[in-house]
């Protein structure tokens, strides 16, 4: 099964994608990680990346579609793959089905915005430890305080309000058009997100077997 995973920032599709994976045994293609290898190992697309990189310049889409058209020709990609975090954009879409990768599923994993600003802007994290909390979730016994060696709890910048916002708003411009771009291949598949994350494991595995 070859699939796709879609979702705004904080809906919990990277832990959806991790138990499809799982299950499946298939493995998950995360662009980040596959770049980092493609630069260690000095392929010749790995090799092309890094110079637009050392550059401070995006790689463009042709150069990310290779690295990976090699990651997916792996052995361990045989039997099926998630791709998450890729693609982005409509363009990067399109030169992923001219590079000739056929996707069986696209799963998309909604959330509404104002509860993903709730969840990821009510997250805590220890200075000390790194331990995590949430002030609505998982409360520490004393306020601003880590339960496990009282360190004080901060906000990280990325789960401020203003940033989390952006973030939507980048997700809503630049990839929530795919979902049209894939219902008219016939390959999308809504999954809502439930309070509890088992509930929408449950959702999600019934959306992959369907």
């Amino acid at each position: 099964m070859k699939l796709i995973f879609l979702g705004a920032p904080g809906a919990g599709k990277g832990t959806q994608a991790e138990v499809v994976c799982k299950e499946l045994n298939i493995p998950a293609i995360s662009t980040g990680n596959i770049l980092r290898e493609a630069l260690k190992s000095g392929t010749e697309m790995g090799l092309k990346a890094k110079t637009y990189m050392e550059a401070g310049k995006l790689v463009p889409d042709d150069v990310v579609i290779g690295i990976i058209k090699d990651r997916l020709a792996e052995d361990d990609c045989k039997n099926g793959f998630v791709l998450d975090g890729f693609p982005r954009t409509i363009p990067q879409a399109e030169a992923l089905d001219a590079s000739g990768i056929v996707i069986d599923r696209v799963i998309d994993i909604e959330v509404p915005d104002e509860k993903i600003v709730a969840r990821m802007s009510g997250r805590r994290v220890c200075e000390q430890c790194g331990a995590s909390y949430h002030m609505l979730y998982k409360h520490p016994k004393v306020e601003g305080v880590c339960d496990s060696c009282g360190g004080t709890l901060v906000q990280r910048k990325d789960d401020h309000p203003d940033t989390v916002l952006d973030r939507l708003r980048v997700y809503h411009e630049q990839t929530e058009p795919l979902k049209a771009y894939y219902e008219k291949q016939g390959k999308l598949k809504i999954v809502e997100g439930q309070e509890e994350i088992a509930d929408t494991t449950a959702l999600t595995l019934k959306a992959v077997a369907e």
